[in-house]
């Protein structure tokens, strides 16, 4: 008897276990015949000539660090990442923070991506507007006695970049946090109150632990989010902007103008290590700290 029961049971599982290969085997196959396969393309361009196609081993990295160009696009976006990402999930967790005190908040989400769905042209017409040397940010300086700035064309260019980056995801990262904050248990907090502890040491011990199953999440779509600036810097500033705003997509719009595809191939290759050694790097200090 027993032997009928297991011999039906791994039966049932190996019916299941095709099922799901059968249900995901559409994805898979979209996954390698649009990802996979495009990309080992451009890691065998990578190591050839962009017009003979002969291989030319490494000589294709060595001519784009050694560029000034992708290292200034590099450093710049390193630096938008760096001081964009914990600026918008630190921000954006506050305001969650204060925004689900409120019952109503939930009738608000909608509203949240808002700035998301604004199309990239008004974006751009709303930054003109506020960033131009007679714009609204120099009017407003004006009017308390303080000296104009040249937004676009000076240092503070980066800044234009880091307020478009969290004013375009601001929202969104909230409603990802408020769905974070809804799965954190009530009684935990309750204990942690009755017990006697602050809303600081709430925050510290019950909340944020909560919260670490987005947290990951938030972290990785607000890192691909951050590489999504350079329409609006594109469109405001040109494809030459001031430094400061000259990003990696700049560099591969322009490379691609003169189509320098060994460069690209090369560039896209290290973009794409960068981006899988951040992404494991996180998911590790997640699995260790779960």
């Amino acid at each position: 008897m027993w032997k009928k029961l297991s011999r039906k049971f791994h039966s049932i599982c190996r019916s299941r276990n095709k099922n799901i290969l059968l249900f995901l085997m559409p994805s898979i196959a979209g996954v390698f015949l649009f990802v996979l396969l495009p990309f080992a393309d451009v890691g065998k361009r990578s190591f050839q000539t962009a017009v003979t196609g002969e291989f030319c081993g490494i000589d294709n990295y060595k001519v784009i660090f050694g560029n000034q160009a992708f290292l200034l696009a590099i450093k710049n976006t390193l630096k938008l990442v760096i001081i964009g990402l914990p600026l918008l999930l630190v921000a954006s967790l506050l305001i969650s923070l204060v925004m689900y005190q409120f019952k109503w908040v939930q009738a608000l989400k909608s509203a949240f991506l808002f700035p998301m769905a604004v199309p990239t042209a008004t974006v751009v017409l709303i930054w003109k507007m506020l960033f131009h040397n007679n714009g609204l940010m120099n009017a407003g300086l004006e009017n308390i006695s303080l000296k104009s700035i040249d937004w676009l064309g000076s240092d503070a260019s980066f800044w234009v970049l880091i307020i478009s980056y969290i004013w375009k995801n601001l929202g969104y990262t909230i409603v990802l946090w408020l769905a974070g904050l809804h799965n954190v248990s009530e009684e935990l907090k309750e204990a942690a109150r009755v017990d006697g502890a602050s809303e600081i040491k709430c925050f510290l011990y019950v909340i944020l632990p909560g919260l670490k199953p987005v947290l990951y999440t938030i972290t990785i779509l607000s890192f691909l989010n951050s590489f999504k600036v350079f329409r609006e810097a594109y469109l405001v500033a040109g494809a030459y902007p001031q430094q400061n705003m000259y990003l990696l997509q700049h560099l591969f719009n322009n490379w691609f103008t003169h189509l320098e595809m060994d460069k690209i191939a090369a560039a896209a290759v290290c973009i794409t290590v960068i981006f899988v050694v951040f992404a494991v790097f996180l998911q590790h200090i997640w699995e260790e700290e779960k």
